[in-house]
């Protein structure tokens, strides 16, 4: 796997595939830059070699120019986040952005204006990939949220550099973490699964079930397993057509010695708000009219005495509707497991966007090993599949 510790970057233009699609406010203002953050010591890499950089990007989901999608908006906190002043290109193709990159000196940064503009990048247009490639002598992919798009920035343009591309810091350190997790786990592993739908996890589920020690499942698709095994679920969310799924993955996990482990009690709630009325009920006692919206004290506890065993965690999903103050307790107290298990040695792998959601929410940034940027990317490699920005710096 070559990384960014295999080149020297002196009097070298590094382009840079990273991933600064970060949220504004209405006023056009950065509200969170850990991405821009995570794709620094990448940039400060190829500057203490002595070369440069040109970084491109995406924003959003533009129809067209869309100056609300312009990445001049995010110039400034680049430039704070960096130390270093940030140039900026206004197309990311063209005699524009030649001309920016030709004036380009050693020690310099130039952020490209936003991908998304041309329609050539989503389609993975090679003439358009070619023409980004003449804008660096050494391609380089640190955008781990998109390595699961075959884009013209993420995936074709890698043919144009040869043996001259690599993963940068943050790309390497998220498959790492991945492979470390699925492969070259200490034992026990556990896995907690969250969110609303079984569906959704399926592949993960099927991927992983053989390589972990443990399945905790929570979030809105425990109630479809609970269903399964012929409990009362009230209103709860339920996937109807998915109950034969639910147990045959609790069959498999019986045949594969893996021990999935489901919430026993339930935080109910007669209406979808914060303001409902509540009541704590054992999981497969929910009354009509009621559903369940956070796991109770029981689960926290159970799940807690798991995670405690555990060399090797990982947590992709909520356990309840942790948005809502009163719902958010589960997964505070799931957070404050993984943290302590995670103090006492264990290796801990956050990841999937609403459990980030939470990390950051409840202060746990900091406090597990590592917290995945890429949501559909990382579910991707958890199912086995082999990502195409991925596979294109490895051919």
């Amino acid at each position: 796997m070559k990384t960014l510790n295999d080149f020297n970057f002196e009097n070298k233009k590094a382009l840079i595939r990273v991933d600064f699609n970060v949220p504004l406010n209405d006023k056009f203002e950065v509200t969170d830059n850990t991405r821009i953050q995570s794709a620094k010591s990448t940039i400060i890499k190829v500057l203490e070699d002595g070369g440069s950089c040109v970084l491109m990007s995406h924003l959003g989901r533009p129809k067209g120019i869309e100056d609300k999608f312009s990445l001049l908006h995010i110039v400034e906190e680049v430039t704070n986040v960096i130390g270093v002043k940030v140039k900026f290109a206004t197309d990311c193709v063209g005699e524009k952005a030649e001309e920016a990159v030709a004036n380009l000196q050693n020690g310099e940064v130039l952020l490209l204006e936003n991908l998304r503009f041309h329609p050539e990048e989503k389609s993975g247009d090679v003439d358009f990939a070619k023409q980004l490639s003449k804008l660096g002598d050494i391609y380089v992919n640190d955008a781990f949220g998109t390595a699961h798009r075959a884009h013209a920035s993420t995936t074709i343009i890698a043919q144009f550099f040869a043996e001259n591309k690599c993963f940068g810091n943050l790309l390497a350190k998220e498959i790492e973490s991945i492979d470390k997790v699925l492969n070259n786990s200490e034992k026990p592993v556990t896995a907690i699964l969250g969110g609303a739908k079984v569906s959704s996890k399926i592949g993960v589920i099927e991927n992983i079930i053989e390589k972990v020690d443990h399945i905790i499942v929570g979030g809105g698709m425990t109630f479809t397993f609970i269903k399964a095994l012929g409990g009362k679920i009230g209103n709860s969310l339920v996937e109807d057509d998915k109950l034969e799924l639910a147990l045959s993955i609790l069959k498999l996990a019986k045949e594969q010695n893996t021990e999935i482990h489901l919430p026993v009690d339930a935080l109910i709630a007669d209406d979808f708000s914060n303001d409902a009325n509540t009541q704590l009920v054992n999981t497969n006692e929910i009354p009509d009219g009621w559903m369940g919206l956070d796991c109770g004290p029981k689960t926290s506890e159970k799940f807690a005495d798991v995670i405690a065993k555990s060399k090797t965690i990982l947590w992709n999903g909520p356990l309840g509707v942790f948005e809502m103050e009163k719902f958010a307790t589960g997964t505070i107290e799931l957070g404050n497991a993984i943290a302590e298990g995670t103090q006492n040695g264990a290796f801990s792998l956050v990841g999937g966007g609403d459990s980030v959601a939470a990390v950051k929410q409840f202060g746990f940034g900091n406090k597990v090993s590592y917290v995945s940027t890429g949501g559909g990317a990382m579910l991707e490699m958890l199912e086995g599949k082999t990502l195409p920005g991925i596979e294109a710096i490895l051919k």
